[in-house]
Formats: C-alpha cells, structure tokens, sequence
C-alpha cells in the first residue's frame, strides 16, 4: 500500500532534520480513523484539518463515511504546496482537496468556524521558530488565550489554540500532539483557558511500545475536546498495542466498549488531571509524602549553545595553544558515564579515548584582556556567526559562559538506557545532558550525602520517575528540573535509611550559589 512510504521515518540526518524544520511526522490510518470517527461523530457535513500534508485524515474520513454512508465534505490548509501535492498519489481525488488553502492556518485562518476539527499539526519547537512569527504568535495568544504564553510553546500549541477558537458551538476538535502540550511551562496558562471554554472528552496516551511514531523521541497524546461547557470529568486512555483497532472500535461505541487488552480506560476528575498531568498515569499518593524537593535543588546542566566549539578535547586545547586556566573539567553526554559514578578515572578514561572533557569557562572580562591564544579562537567563533545564534546572542559578551557549581548528584534524565542517578566525585560540571542535583543541606558532611545519595538510587524512588517524567517512544524518560523535583520518594525509603527530617530542612536555603548567564534553554522569552 502507498501509505506505507509516507509513514516510513528516513534514515538519513539530513532527511530527518528536513522533516525537523517542517515540523512533519505522518499520522498512521490506526491512529486517523478513531480521531476522523469521534470529530464526525455519526454526521454528514464538512471536516476541516488546517495541516492536511498528504490527506491522512481525509482518506480517513472517506473510510469511516464509506461505512457509516455518510455525505462528508473536506476544506483545509497547507503551507507547504509539495506536499499537498502528494495526496493524489496516496489515495485523494482531485476534489478531494479543491477545497485546501495554501497558507498559514495560524496566522492566515479562515474567517468561518467548523463543526468537526482534526488535525496533526506541525511539531516545530519554540527554538527553531523566527523571531518576528514568534512575536506575532505571542500577540495571538495574548488575543485568543488573554495573556501572551512562555516562549516555549512550539508552532503546535498556536495551531491548537487557533483551531478551538474556530469550532461551531457543540463542534469537535481531535487533535494529536506532544507531550510537552500540558508538560511545558506555558501549559498552565494554556490549560486554564481550554478548561473554562471546552469540554474535555478524553485524553489517549501510548506506551512505549504501542506509539504511532516509532524511532521518533516524541511522546504523543491524542486529545478529543468539544466546544461545549467544563466537565469535571474526562475519560483517560492508555493504548498498550500498536495498530490496533480497539481505539476504532472504543470511540465507534460511544466510550463504552473497551478492549482490556489494548485499552486501559478510567474517569478522571479533571482536576485531579490537570495536577497530577494529563499524560501520566494518576497515583494515589500524588499529594501525600515526601517529594525529592524537600531534599534536593535541581537545575539544568550548562547550555554552550555550541558545544563543539566550547568544549573539547585536551589535544585540541593544547594545539590552540589555550592555557589551563581558562578551562574546567566538564561531562557532555550520558553515554560517556557507564557507571552511577563520575571518578577521576573515568574523566581519565574519556581522555584517552579523545573525548571532550573541557568546557571554556570565560567571564565576561574584556576580550583585550585574553592571550593571543584566545583572542585568536574567539574571532574564529566569530567568523563561524556564533554571537548570532539565538542562545548565544543572549549572553553579553557573547563567549561568556553559563556557571554552574559542580554537583554532587548528576541525573541523565534523556537516555537510550535507564534514567538513573549519578554519584560526581570527579567534581565535574555537565553539560544539559544532565540535571545538577544540589542537597539543600550539604553542609552537614558526607553522612549527609550518602543518605540523599541512598535515597535517590532507591528502586522505589526511580520507579516513580515514570509518574512524573514524559515517556519516549523507545522507553527513555525525560524529567525537566521542576518535575523531578516533585518527584515523590516513598516515605519507607526515608525512613529506612534514618534520614533526619527536621523542620530546618524543609526551610527555603540557598546554599549552593544560582549560576550565572541567561537561562534561555529552561525560561521563555
């Protein structure tokens, strides 16, 4: 069947940078049919997708209308024309998209409102956004939302908000989109508003081994809303097989039957939701205990903004000429540690095999003040438009780099093996590969530490990694610093290990030194 090569994901980075920059990930017919199936909803009428790309949810729609003898119409927008293009080629007649707009839905969209709204928008992240359409969506959402959103939120969350400004009064939207949808910083904002003006049906989450885009780190959610009053209550869906056709079947009967085996289907209180997450799992004692907060401060590892340039081996170092001091020793990725721990040895180890393990550390001294040596490399950045790029452009002077004190805790919060916890006896600073793990009480010795330390390795404390983290398509979990900090730590592993909780460690301290430099990875703009 054609559909086969739409949805095959390339092999090449420059292929999948392509798709990257387009925001592009193809939904499968398994996935199409039950969100076509809930927005018709057993009616004849015309179905609106403002990102048609190759026609999945049309051809869907033609499916669902063939068996249910439904009369369905099809508008929509696309801004890229070449793909459009390609609908004809993948199952569309030629009337089937007369009716598409080339365009840009969010900030060109129609004047007219739907009844039946599905869409898999573009996923293009806040980053990759320029900056004067990134003004222009904050002016939206100020306009629609009513206030601007952090600037954060990706081209997808514009498409969402844009596409429930236009449903018909009992209208219904199905929209499939990441995770970061009601994980990221302007998700409280965005939800408050969904939440006073829709009405949440269902919420459908994926495990890893079922996700609709396999080798894709993305962790999707389907959500099916219509333009109705509040509900208290929402129907919360994990999909256990892929290309199954339970979701068909479950959203066909009205949210009635469900399929055990593929389907785990229960009510939420749709406040309990929103706290909680409307992609995890809801768990008993949500609000109960101790959270890792109580315990530890978290924050992110240093963002270079170029790290090829900033950070390097000792060979390089030495070849440029760039005296010692001007570094410190620092950790880039995850897979560099292979062990819960960061030893001298293991920087050694690195060293020998030729990886980086320098971080330039500069200040924001005058240039004028550098050796030769660094003047010299600093004006080949130049060259290269480092002071251009956008994370760059943001320190002042433009070399100057993010401090972090070195942490005693590391978390590989995104990679290929487990999340885990990392013991820095090297005293190494990480690059954002890595959350910084600050106990808020350090200063009472290394007792102190190997109970925090015994606490965080725990298998009932990482087991819960899972209740607050975005789950990948291949197993990963990614766990910001705000939300490992509400990570709840069992109260037997607290007590087990005679941890002293006294109300002094519970007190807001600030022992460990804020880094200095823009945080422009962590805070919108």
């Amino acid at each position: 069947m054609l559909e086969t090569e739409v949805y095959k994901l390339p092999s090449s980075w420059e292929a999948r940078e392509l798709l990257r920059e387009k925001g592009q990930f193809w939904t499968p017919d398994w996935i199409a049919e039950p969100m076509v199936e809930y927005v018709l909803a057993d009616k004849d009428g015309l179905l609106f997708d403002p990102a048609v790309g190759t026609g999945v949810f049309f051809r869907a729609a033609k499916v669902i209308a063939g068996e249910k003898g439904l009369n369905v119409r099809f508008a929509g927008m696309e801004i890229d024309s070449t793909v459009l293009s390609q609908a004809i080629k993948h199952g569309l007649d030629k009337d089937d998209i007369v009716s598409v707009k080339i365009g840009d839905f969010v900030l060109q969209s129609p004047q007219k409102k739907f009844q039946a709204i599905v869409a898999n928008p573009p996923y293009i992240r806040h980053h990759r956004l320029d900056p004067g359409k990134k003004a222009q969506l904050k002016q939206l959402a100020a306009q629609l939302v009513g206030k601007p959103l952090d600037g954060r939120a990706g081209l997808h969350i514009y498409f969402l908000i844009r596409a429930l400004s236009l449903l018909e009064e009992n209208g219904r939207m199905a929209f499939i989109m990441p995770a970061d949808t009601c994980e990221g910083k302007f998700a409280p904002d965005l939800w408050a508003w969904i939440t006073r003006n829709f009405a949440l049906d269902a919420v459908i989450t994926f495990s890893p081994e079922a996700t609709p885009f396999p080798n894709v780190d993305t962790n999707p959610l389907i959500f099916l809303m219509r333009k109705a009053p509040p509900e208290a209550q929402f129907l919360w869906v994990k999909c256990s097989r892929p290309a199954t056709d339970a979701l068909k079947r479950w959203v066909r009967s009205g949210f009635k039957n469900v399929s055990t085996q593929d389907l785990f289907v229960i009510v939420r209180d749709l406040k309990e939701g929103l706290t909680t997450g409307l992609s995890h799992e809801p768990f008993p004692d949500a609000n109960t205990g101790y959270v890792l907060g109580d315990f530890v401060k978290v924050m992110r590892g240093i963002a270079t903004g170029a790290n090829d340039f900033f950070f390097m081996t000792i060979e390089k170092a030495k070849k440029l000429g760039i005296p010692e001091k001007h570094f410190v020793k620092a950790i880039g990725r995850t897979r560099d540690v292979p062990d819960n721990e960061i030893t001298y040895e293991t920087i050694e180890r690195l060293e020998r095999r030729g990886r980086p393990t320098l971080l330039l550390m500069l200040s924001g001294d005058n240039e004028e003040t550098f050796p030769d040596s660094l003047r010299r490399y600093l004006q080949e950045g130049e060259y290269l438009g480092l002071p251009k790029r956008p994370l760059i452009a943001q320190r002042k002077p433009w070399y100057k780099m993010e401090a972090r004190v070195p942490p005693p805790f590391l978390f590989a919060y995104l990679g290929r093996r487990n999340s885990r916890f990392i013991r820095n006896i090297a005293k190494v600073v990480p690059l954002t590969s890595f959350l910084c793990v600050y106990p808020k009480d350090q200063d009472r010795g290394e007792e102190h530490l190997e109970q925090i330390w015994k606490i965080l390795n725990h298998p009932d404390t990482i087991a819960n990694l899972s209740k607050i983290g975005k789950t990948y398509g291949d197993g990963a979990i990614k766990v910001e610093p705000r939300l490992l900090e509400k990570l709840p730590v069992p109260d037997h592993v607290v007590r087990q290990f005679e941890f002293p909780v006294q109300m002094r460690l519970f007190e807001p301290k600030e022992s460990y030194p804020a880094h200095t430099g823009q945080d422009a990875v962590d805070e919108g703009d």
